[in-house]
């Protein structure tokens, strides 16, 4: 089916007359009753329309497009026929479509008629009327079947090379963009995948239709956005794909995630984290930047609970990710977009299906995290992220999202259902791979007490004394890395929130180093 089929399927149910497709424009239509009408809510650039273009034009016609700049052929779709032009104006592909009627079918061939019985044949003899016909039995309803349950199997043998090579190098992300190789980060680094030659948007658009479900296939043609996981079994993982257009074509990027849970132990989680999975309420917070580890984080405390107790566990996430099977407790997992609207819808809906822990992927907006601190504080243990780069940024991030009449009755809330921030970053291990590093803060009474009264500056100070709740700052925790050999200190300096304090750190520690240099001091 060509991407045109989806746009031209439009035009007769909506009384229109002709399509018209130019660059950097929303495609509409001139309709029988006068005016026009909008197909899309964004404009297609170029790149898109030449796909399009280039995906109907009949094989003799396509130097002529491709040299010309001009074709004009009869096209049938749908049990109706068109008139296509294409041409360019100034460089840019334009797409003119005419609806010309229904199309002409052939006629169908004729059925022979049954030879007449021979005059000397006696008639025949009289028997038993006829049995009336079996009654047929009544066609078993449809099954509903889950929605995010793509119909049959979807693989593309390109797409398989890629996702096979991109495990095999040990990367983490594979990013596609037209006109441009495949490229991978392995260890944190961009590096271009060797065999593969750069992609053109057509080959790129089938490779996408494939892998998509066809309602995840309209939302990226109607808001050239998309998001969903793919299951690749053949690598024994799960991929977070995202679907984006830009100014030279079509692009995805695809996030590794393994089907196996993280083992708490590789990930070097401190005892003090692991505890989280006992908690019997409250709200606990795992913060950093983008890709710094926060699901990964999440899914192995997760699973820890799901392991120790007999509970039920509810998850909303945007995609689902981490797959958890039931062990000691009940799992729900439900993605937004599939399951439930938004993560203010789903969570809002959690309160009535009976949660002992609730886990957020994302706290976006207010609405959101005032219903997650009501949760928490009515009694059930919440798990959540946010992008911040520091514990104590979160908590400033969480105020501020309300208004100031609202805040101190925030701050209040805050102090009783807060139980711990763990913010994160992904750091470059020496000898190939990555380390987190995490920063705890635990709410002990005298750090409650401070959030409550609004004085955050002064938590800092209070987490260097209370080392024995299991605090830690990031300066610490990087400090720690460098001892043990794990992570360069230019490294850690790079990715470190507070420069100056980190720098003091180091030289209290013994680790003084030349930032002009970016190397250690002999």
């Amino acid at each position: 089916m060509a991407q045109l089929d989806k746009l031209l399927s439009h035009l007769v149910p909506r009384g229109g007359l002709r399509l018209h497709l130019r660059a950097d424009r929303k495609p509409w239509l001139d309709l029988r009753a006068g005016g026009t009408l909008d197909l899309l809510p964004n404009p297609l650039p170029g790149v898109m329309v030449d796909v399009l273009a280039s995906d109907v034009v009949p094989p003799d016609l396509k130097t002529t497009w491709q040299e010309g700049g001009e074709a004009e052929f009869d096209y049938e779709m749908g049990g109706y026929a068109f008139r296509i032009r294409l041409s360019r104006d100034l460089g840019n592909p334009q797409v003119d479509v005419e609806h010309l009627g229904p199309a002409r079918l052939a006629p169908p061939p004729p059925v022979p008629l049954p030879a007449a019985p021979p005059a000397s044949a006696p008639p025949p003899a009289p028997g038993p009327p006829p049995a009336a016909p079996a009654r047929k039995p009544e066609a078993p309803r449809p099954s509903v079947k889950p929605a995010h349950q793509p119909e049959g199997p979807r693989s593309h043998p390109l797409a398989e090379r890629l996702f096979s090579t991109l495990i095999q190098e040990q990367g983490s992300d594979l990013h596609l963009t037209s006109h441009e190789p495949p490229l991978a980060r392995i260890h944190g680094d961009m590096k271009t995948l060797e065999g593969f030659a750069p992609l053109g948007p057509s080959t790129l658009l089938e490779v996408m239709e494939t892998l998509a479900t066809p309602s995840q296939w309209q939302r990226f043609q109607e808001v050239h956005d998309a998001d969903f996981a793919y299951a690749y079994d053949a690598g024994g993982c799960r991929l977070r794909v995202n679907y984006f257009m830009d100014r030279i074509g079509p692009g995805m990027v695809c996030r590794v995630i393994p089907n196996q849970i993280p083992d708490p132990d590789k990930l070097g989680l401190p005892e003090h984290v692991r505890r989280l999975c006992n908690l019997a309420k409250g709200l606990v917070l795992v913060t950093g930047p983008t890709g710094s580890g926060k699901s990964t984080t999440l899914a192995a405390i997760l699973d820890l609970a799901n392991q120790k107790r007999k509970d039920h566990i509810l998850t909303i996430e945007d995609p689902i990710e981490f797959v958890h099977p039931r062990k000691g407790c009940l799992v729900n997992q439900r993605e937004v977009g599939t399951h439930t609207e938004t993560f203010k819808s789903g969570l809002r809906a959690a309160l009535r299906e009976d949660p002992d822990i609730v886990l957020v992927g994302e706290m976006r907006d207010l609405e959101t995290i005032a219903i997650a601190l009501e949760t928490a504080i009515t009694g059930h243990l919440v798990f959540g992220t946010l992008h911040t780069s520091s514990a104590i940024g979160t908590i400033d991030r969480i105020v501020d999202q309300f208004p100031s009449d609202r805040q101190q009755q925030i701050r209040v809330m805050l102090a009783d259902a807060l139980k711990c921030v763990v913010s994160q970053t992904l750091l470059k291990k020496i000898g190939g791979g990555r380390i987190a590093a995490l920063e705890t803060l635990f709410i002990s009474p005298a750090i409650a007490n401070l959030i409550r009264e609004g004085k955050n500056f002064q938590i800092p100070s209070a987490m260097q004394t209370g080392r024995s709740y299991g605090q830690k700052l990031m300066n610490d925790a990087l400090v720690e890395l460098i001892k043990d050999k794990k992570v360069e200190p230019m490294e850690a300096y790079m990715k470190c929130p507070d420069k100056e304090s980190f720098i003091a750190a180091c030289k209290r520690a013994g680790i003084p180093f030349d930032l002009r240099l970016g190397e250690v001091e002999n």
